[in-house]
């Protein structure tokens, strides 16, 4: 087996490098956003300097201003885009890589993963990691650029606000941060709560009769008010962090703003030495200590985002770091032939299923696999597509090992019938070819005529063209439909599961009626006695023991 190295970070470097121009434009537009934040109360300051001065106003100075906040809002709306455009592609990237990975995993492994944990990882935790873009890392960055940026500018026109600024902003940054958690806290309560309000109703509707045989309605009365009461305790404390935060960001901004006022007017020329400007720069600074901490509550939230990203990021490299199945080499003739399991021994972890079996079909021969439930019949067909590997002994196929079949040539070498059918999103047509490129249209509906479904395909809207739905077709064309996706390749093997349980006696004869057509000339193996009867050949007993019946 394969070590796959490649994490998340790895996957999401190569697509930003597949990307270059958008990654270097977003950069761009991120650089330039922060620097256009910095002229609006520059330019006012010269404004409003020049008037007190006496100059009189310009349009090019008018314009100069409102051209600056054009430039700042435009450039803040295209940071904005290119952050969701940047963080779909990389997302976009590693979901592809994901779906490569889930491809490439054994089949054991398949088996032992939660269908349910899996969904979350290619959702939820790929959303976390999109955000990381959006709002996370790229948006921390520029916030913590424009808080500098504004730091540094008011260091060089008034170094004293410079110094109070380095001693406020720690410990508003701790406020944030302690108001933020406490509201995610809330957050999440509310969240439970609503769960379970919601949970409410249909377990009551569930339980309606136990409800009024045992008259418990004012007990599920009161269970409902409790879990509302919850929600909106929540809810309260979330609005109460959100009310006290405002203003206090408004008494500290006038904080402030006061203090360097006062002691700009104080007179005293040590003082005027490190907080006196001009009454320009005196509203341009008011205009940046009002715009600095707005990014300082962003990057409590950024940080939040960071967070909870990481934590996905994790459990996304863990699903990338499991080992791969070995992919085979291409052959230039495919595997057609015989079929053999040789001496084979084959369990589920500790449970065995086959032990030292034995079994040789020549090419064009028909066979039943008979045996008691859990003997290990369907076990032989795994074995026999490569879903899984013999603990020992060998499976080949016209004398090639399955391990060595690739997976371009498996369909041309093994077609597998199932109980149930699989239906894929796409047309009457691509259930047939599932995408397969080798297959053609004509190839189809060769296959579709030989199963005997090509006249109930052409007599719907669009023929082979048709949206494929679920009602669309009975359970026995259904079956004949799989029939024509398993023989459309003309496979030199086909495997028959049970495919005629549960269907009733005339549905069952045309299904039977398509298998004998499609099973001329091939190898076939089938778990099913009435198919044994219909096409006749021979049995072979499958056991747990050391036993092979011919």
């Amino acid at each position: 087996m394969k070590q796959q190295n490649n994490g998340v970070f790895t996957a999401l470097k190569m697509a930003a490098a597949a990307h270059h121009l958008l990654t270097a434009g977003t950069l761009l537009c991120v650089a330039a956003s922060v620097g256009a934040s910095l002229l609006p109360p520059l330019l006012l300051a010269r404004i409003i300097d020049g008037l007190t001065a006496g100059i009189p106003l310009t349009l090019w100075a008018v314009l100069a201003y409102f051209g600056s906040l054009a430039l700042e809002g435009a450039l803040s709306s295209a940071q904005e885009s290119l952050l969701v455009l940047f963080g779909q592609k990389m997302t976009h990237a590693l979901r592809s890589e994901m779906s490569q990975k889930l491809t490439h995993l054994p089949a054991s492994t398949l088996v032992a993963q939660n269908p349910g944990e899996v969904a979350s990882r290619f959702s939820g935790d790929v959303d976390t990691v999109e955000a990381l873009f959006t709002s996370g890392i790229i948006s921390m960055v520029a916030d913590a650029c424009r808080i500098l940026s504004i730091l540094a500018v008011i260091a060089v026109k008034n170094p004293g606000l410079a110094l109070i600024l380095l001693l406020v902003l720690p410990l508003f940054a701790v406020f944030t941060r302690h108001v933020q958690k406490r509201m995610l806290a809330a957050q999440l309560d509310n969240r439970r709560a609503v769960a379970a309000v919601s949970g409410q109703v249909p377990e009551t509707l569930h339980n309606i009769r136990t409800i009024r045989a045992l008259g418990l309605e004012s007990y599920r009365e009161r269970r409902y008010d409790d879990c509302i009461g919850a929600g909106y305790a929540a809810m309260e404390r979330t609005n109460f962090y959100d009310a006290i935060y405002s203003p206090v960001v408004l008494v500290l901004n006038a904080v402030v703003v006061g203090i360097v006022m006062l002691l700009s007017a104080s007179g005293n020329a040590a003082i005027l030495t490190l907080f006196g400007m001009s009454v320009g720069m005196s509203v341009a600074v008011i205009n940046y200590i009002s715009r600095i901490f707005a990014p300082i509550e962003s990057l409590g939230m950024e940080i939040q985002t960071i967070q909870s990203a990481m934590a996905g990021v994790k459990r996304i490299d863990a699903f990338l770091a499991q080992p791969e199945r070995t992919l085979p080499a291409a052959r230039k003739e495919p595997a057609r032939g015989d079929v053999e399991l040789s001496h084979v021994t084959f369990g589920y972890g500790e449970k065995p299923v086959l032990c030292d079996f034995s079994m040789t079909v020549k090419q064009g021969e028909q066979v039943t696999l008979v045996g008691r439930t859990g003997a290990g019949k369907s076990t032989v067909f795994k074995l026999l597509l490569g879903l899984y590997p013999p603990q020992s002994g060998t499976v080949t196929i016209g004398g090639v090992d399955v391990a060595r079949i690739t997976d371009a040539e498996r369909r041309t070498c093994i077609g597998c019938v199932e109980q149930h059918f699989a239906r894929v999103p796409g047309t009457v047509l691509e259930q047939i070819t599932l995408g397969d490129p080798n297959i053609t249209r004509e190839m189809a509906e060769a296959a579709a005529q030989l199963a005997g479904i090509d006249a109930a395909i052409r007599s719907l809207a669009d023929g082979y063209d048709t949206v494929c739905t679920d009602g669309m077709f009975s359970q026995g064309e259904w079956q004949l439909l799989s029939i024509a996706r398993a023989a459309a390749a003309d496979p030199a093997v086909l495997l028959l599961d049970e495919i005629t349980a549960n269907l009733d006696a005339e549905t069952e004869a045309r299904v039977l009626e398509a298998l004998r057509r499609a099973s001329a000339g091939r190898t076939v193996l089938s778990v099913s006695h009435r198919i044994y009867e219909n096409l006749g050949g021979r049995t072979v007993e499958v056991t747990p023991l050391d036993h092979t019946a011919n």
